[in-house]
Order: C-alpha cells, then structure tokens, then sequence
C-alpha cells in the first residue's frame, strides 16, 4: 500500500492553520507588554498587512491584477474582508468574556459543521460516511486538544462569551464559502490586499470608538504586531487563498484546525504547559481528520481557474482567465 500525499492547495491552508497557530502566544505577548484592547490589537494586525501586501503590489508590478478584481469582483472581495475581519474580532471578544477553551471549541468547531450542512441541503442528499466521520474526528480532537489547555478556564461572561463565539464560528464558515469562487478567478495577492484593506477600513475606526490606548512604544508589543499583521495575516490568508482554488471549504475548515494543534505545541515548548495524554488524543485526531480530507479533496473534481477559457479573452493584468461560473464548496 502507498501512502498518498496531502494535495497541495491542503498543504497551504495547513500551512496557514499553523501560522494561525503561533497567533495566540503573541497575542499574549502583545497583552503582556502593552495595554491594548483585543479590538486596537485586531486593527493593527490587518493594518500591518494591507500596508505590506499594498507595497508588495508596487514592487512587483501587480497593480493591473489589482485593478481587475476590483472592476470585476468588488462587492465580493470587500465582503471577504469585512467578514474576516468581523470573526476575528467576535473571536478574541469570545476569548475575553469565556475563555480561550470554549471560544476555540465554539467558534472552530461550529464552522465544519455549518458547512457540511449547507452543502447536503443545497444539493438534497447526504453528505456521505467519510465526511461524517472526517468531522467528527475534528471536533472530538478539538475538544479534547482544547481542552487539555485550559480545562479550568472560564472568563467573567459566559453566555456572552458563547454567543460571540457562535457568530465568530458561522462568520468564518460564511466567508470560507465566499471566498472560495473569487479565489479560484483570480490571483492570491490581490485578492489578499484587497480582503485585509477592507477589513482595515472597518477595524481601524471600530478601534476609535471603542476607545482605550491605540498605540504603544514598546518594541516587543511594536514588533508582536509587526509578526501577527506580516505571518498570521499577510502570508496565512493569502496560502488560505491559494488553497481555497483547489480544495473544497469543508476540507478547508477541518485543515485550519491546525491552529489549536500548533497553539497546544508552541505553548508546551516555549511555556513548558504539559499537553497530557488527552491532548495527543485530540492532536491525533486532528491530523488523522486533515488527512481524510485530504482524501477526500483529492478525490474530487476541481475545476482549475483556466479551464475552458479562450486564451486571448481576457486582459493582460488577469493571472488567470476567468470561468463561466464557480460554485463553492
């Protein structure tokens, strides 16, 4: 028997989960050295990020792609980062009122199942044994990874906490499933740039009414946010992106749940926290679920972006022609 390999739009949006992994750790440095709110944090992540895909734009000459997306495909793209930024700050709002357990299990979890759901409605039939099964190992892994790290921890509101939590989790399930379409018509980087500008746009001035300090002079909380806008931001949603154009946003969603497994890892190395028999239960689980669907994703039949299109019909700055019509999931 061969082992087969994970395809490579997976192996990207692993990588992103892992890079979403290292996210949390240096949050709490940021925390730790800088007295920001959870808001201030999440527009300086996604403003950091717009100003270096921006510049990267300059530098190699993509500014016609750029232009191409926002004639063809403005309203989505927008909306891509608008939802992204709406899940994020629901996420660390979650994480302050209950806790970083719940909200990871919460959040992270309800997205596949959303997902899954969605997809055996709209095409009325069941989504099949294996893809059962793949989510289910996901969120027992979830579960149980989650919960070996903070199996004690509550905050001061839970219902709220939860309830944030619930709208993080069908947030990040609706705007994997946009994403999907206009990441199969056109190239990662502008589509990046254009997402973590407008999610900027609505965090920044979110960061000016919710009040509190808004900057910091201290150079390990400067570059933390220089880290969490550059590698957990930039590079994570723009290898989202690039994997989204091969990889169904089920299997999208269960390979993102490398970030708790990363978390759990980063957090045993660098802070000594003992994982326990029950969070390498979980980790097992989560690895054996991405390779399922990893399985799974291989097996279907993805259309690649330049299928079918005539070669000279479509502008100079377009990476890739665009298809009569991409459907997602």
């Amino acid at each position: 028997m061969t082992a087969r390999a994970l395809p490579l739009g997976l192996i990207q949006i692993c990588l992103a989960g892992v890079l979403w992994g290292t996210g949390g750790l240096t949050l709490e440095v940021v925390r730790d050295h800088a007295d920001l709110s959870f808001v201030a944090i999440s527009a300086w992540r996604m403003l950091v990020a717009a100003v270096v895909l921006l510049a990267a734009i300059a530098v190699l000459r993509r500014g016609r792609e750029l232009v191409t997306l926002l004639r063809r495909s403005p309203g989505t793209a927008c909306t891509v980062g608008l939802g992204t930024a709406t899940y994020q700050a629901l996420y660390f709002g979650s994480v302050v009122e209950v806790g970083v357990t719940v909200a990871t299990v919460v959040s992270l979890g309800l997205a596949p199942v959303l997902l899954t759901a969605a997809e055996a409605l709209r095409h009325r039939r069941h989504p099949g044994v294996r893809r059962v099964v793949v989510i289910l190992a996901a969120l027992i892994g979830l579960v149980a990874v989650s919960g070996a790290a903070g199996a004690h921890e509550t905050g001061p509101r839970p219902a709220l906490g939860v309830l944030l939590a619930i709208g993080s989790g069908a947030t990040y399930a609706a705007t994997t499933a946009l994403s999907r379409p206009v990441s199969q018509r056109f190239d990662p980087l502008p589509l990046t740039t254009v997402a973590t500008t407008a999610g900027a746009i609505v965090l920044v001035p979110a960061a000016l009414i919710a009040g509190g300090p808004l900057t910091t002079t201290d150079p390990v909380a400067l570059g933390s946010l220089v880290y969490l806008g550059v590698f957990t931001m930039a590079l994570a949603y723009g290898l989202l992106y690039a994997g989204l154009r091969t990889t169904s946003s089920t299997a999208a969603v269960v390979a993102s749940l490398l970030e708790p497994v990363t978390a759990a890892v980063a957090a045993a190395v660098l802070l000594d926290e003992r994982i326990g028999v029950l969070g390498v239960v979980g980790i097992v689980l989560i690895l054996a679920a991405v390779a399922g669907a990893g399985r799974e994703s291989a097996g279907e039949a993805v259309v690649p972006p330049d299928a079918g299109a005539k070669p000279a019909s479509h502008p100079r700055g377009d990476r890739a022609p665009e298809p009569e019509r991409a459907t997602p999931g």
